[in-house]
Formats: structure tokens, C-alpha cells, sequence
């Protein structure tokens, strides 16, 4: 096997390994990806102004989250369907966020149940769609604070599913007894058959109010996932959101909208006293990790690059993508002058 280096060769690693029907899948975007290749290229656009002379041969990555001591300003973003990538899925990336000391966000959309993740003993969030049937919601909410789920994450940008052609070119086929666990109590989960019910349970008439009544049944801090305007955080903010996550779903739903990253200043100058904001969408050097936290980020998500890293060696690959990354933010936090994630701040960037 080549040697592999960064967070790119993990990606082309996996396209070898993976049917071609799963790589698209995980890999694909909206429409013609406008967006998907914008989230990428914008972050070659930011340029840095590093400090010098700055003794920095004493350093941490630390940081707390939520009231959560991590090791470094990162959070696993949820995927779904990890198992296409290798059997053990979402049970290899929670043992791989343990070992590094991160927090994992589990999608709903999961192969693993939520209480089997719990077993590995991760710091864990849940990712959360309000169907149609609010019975459901609430229920999954349940069993998230049963099984010690430290937040709910809400994602907001999919009241219908985004278009996606590069699944109709390859026909995407979901192997027999892939399960999406979540949802034993509720329907047969056979995922092949179970996706077009959960696609019909998306509401498109899901509004503030819907965001208000969550709050309203879960002891645990909401996080609302897909804004990326100021004025929606402020108003989600203002219904009780415990923290924003400016996200474009991975460029999968619509298609030419903003990059993540530039959505991310005029939300943090609209919420940012009141709550903290992360961000998502386009991550892939540590050098994107010291622009999101520049720019005013608690904390950045990683979903993909996860999901490579799981194809080419299950849990070891995953953790090698977090110790890239590790490696990474250091080397750059040292090349900027920063001795910790607190020295990060908007004077490192051109203006």
C-alpha cells in the first residue's frame, strides 16, 4: 500500500477499496457540487499572518466544549451509514474519538444503535431530524439522555432531501442486513428498504416553533446544525440553542449554496457573545482548523476524512485521520506563534 501521508491519500486510499456506488455516496454533492468543491477551495483563499519570535517550545491543543475537556477543537461530524465504509462503522469511530480524546457526534442515521455506541464510553452528542411523526423525535431524544448523551444536535437544512444525481448514475445498492438500528422500535430497518421511509418522514413544515418544543423535552443542550446566516442563529439562539454549528450538510443538499467558512463571520458576530458557534464543511489541513478557529469557531466538525480513514483501516484508520490532524494544528500553531487554541484570533489573517 502507498504510504499515506495527509488526509488526501486517505480519500484516494479508499476509492480503491470501496465499491464505487458507497465512495459516491459518502464523496458526492448536490446537483452539479458547485458547492461541494467551493467548501474546499474557499480555505485556500484565506491567507495567514503569522507571528514571529514567540516562544512557542510550550504548547497545548486543549480545549473545553461544552463543558467538555477535549484534547483538541475538534468533534466528530455525523455520517451516516458508517458500515458501508467497514463492519464496525460507527463503533470504530467512537473508539477511535475516546482515544483521542475528542467528542463524537452520532447520526441518527446510524448502523450502530445509540446505546451500543454508548458502550464504548465516548464523550458523545446525537444528531437529530424532527419527523413528521414528533413521536419518533422524541423518542430517539429519550434514549439519547438514557444512554448519556451530552447534547442534541439538530440539523435544520434538510426539509426535503437535496438532489442527488451522482447516487441515480451509480445506483446505489445497500447490502442485505444493513440496518439502520435507531429505529428498531418504529419500522422494519432493513436500510434498503427503510431509506425511502425515512426520506418521507422529512417535514418540510418544520419551523422555529418545532425547534422551541425540542428544547422544551430534553434536559440536554441543543445545538442547531445547517444555518449559516447571522439572523437564523440569532433566532435560534433566541428560542434557547445551546450552541450553532454553520453548516452546508457537506455541499449535499443545496447546491450553490455559501461555503461553511464563509458563512461563519456574520454569524459569529451575531451570536457569538451568547453561545459558541463551530463549524463544518471543506476541513481537511490544520491549517483550515487555524482559519475556522481564527475566524471565531469554538471548534470545528470532520466528517468525511473519518469515513476514509474507517475504509482503509477500520479504527486504526480512523485514528490515524485525528493524529493527522493533531500533527497538523500543532505544526501550524507553531508556525503561527500560538502557544494554545486562546492565541488563535483574527490578527492571524490577511485582511
Amino acid at each position: 500500500m502507498t504510504t499515506l501521508i495527509n488526509l488526501y491519500d486517505y480519500e484516494q486510499e479508499a476509492k480503491t477499496k470501496l465499491p464505487e456506488s458507497f465512495f459516491s455516496y459518502y464523496a458526492g454533492g448536490a446537483a452539479d457540487e458547485i458547492t461541494l468543491r467551493e467548501s474546499r477551495i474557499v480555505f485556500n483563499r484565506i491567507k495567514l499572518r503569522p507571528r514571529v519570535l514567540t516562544d512557542v517550545s510550550q504548547r497545548t491543543l486543549d480545549t473545553t466544549i461544552l463543558g467538555h475537556a477535549t484534547a483538541m477543537p475538534l468533534i466528530t461530524a455525523p455520517a451516516a451509514m458508517a458500515k458501508l465504509a467497514h463492519p464496525d462503522g460507527e463503533l470504530a469511530i467512537a473508539q477511535a474519538a475516546k482515544s483521542a480524546n475528542v467528542i463524537q457526534c452520532l447520526s441518527c442515521l446510524s448502523n450502530a444503535s445509540l446505546e451500543e455506541v454508548a458502550t464504548v464510553g465516548a464523550t458523545r452528542w446525537f444528531q437529530l431530524y424532527v419527523y413528521k411523526d414528533r413521536t419518533i423525535s422524541q423518542r430517539l431524544v429519550e434514549r439519547a439522555t438514557a444512554a448519556g448523551c451530552k447534547a442534541i444536535v439538530l440539523t435544520v437544512d434538510a426539509p426535503v432531501p437535496g438532489v442527488r444525481e451522482n447516487i441515480l448514475r451509480t445506483g446505489l445498492q445497500l447490502p442485505v442486513g444493513l440496518a439502520l438500528r435507531n429505529f428498531d422500535e418504529f419500522h422494519n430497518t432493513e436500510a434498503a428498504m427503510f431509506l425511502s421511509y425515512v426520506n418521507s418522514q422529512f417535514d418540510p413544515s418544520l419551523t422555529w416553533r418545532d425547534l422551541r418544543w425540542l428544547i422544551s423535552i430534553t434536559p440536554l443542550p441543543v445545538l442547531v446544525k445547517g444555518i449559516l446566516r447571522g439572523d437564523d442563529a440569532k433566532r435560534a439562539v433566541d428560542c434557547g440553542a445551546a450552541g450553532i454549528i454553520v453548516s452546508n450538510h457537506g455541499g449535499r443538499q443545496l447546491d450553490t449554496a455559501l461555503a461553511s467558512i464563509d458563512a461563519l463571520p456574520e454569524v459569529v458576530a451575531a451570536v457569538s457573545t451568547q453561545t459558541s458557534v463551530f463549524v463544518d464543511g471543506g476541513i481537511r489541513r490544520g491549517t483550515d482548523i487555524v482559519k475556522a478557529l481564527a475566524l471565531g469557531a469554538r471548534a470545528i466538525l470532520i466528517g468525511r476524512p473519518l469515513l476514509w480513514g474507517l475504509a482503509v483501516a477500520g479504527e486504526e484508520g480512523v485514528k490515524q485521520i485525528l493524529a493527522i490532524l493533531q500533527r497538523e494544528l500543532d505544526n501550524v500553531m507553531v508556525l503561527c506563534g500560538c502557544t494554545s487554541v486562546a492565541d488563535i484570533g483574527p490578527d492571524l489573517l490577511a485582511r
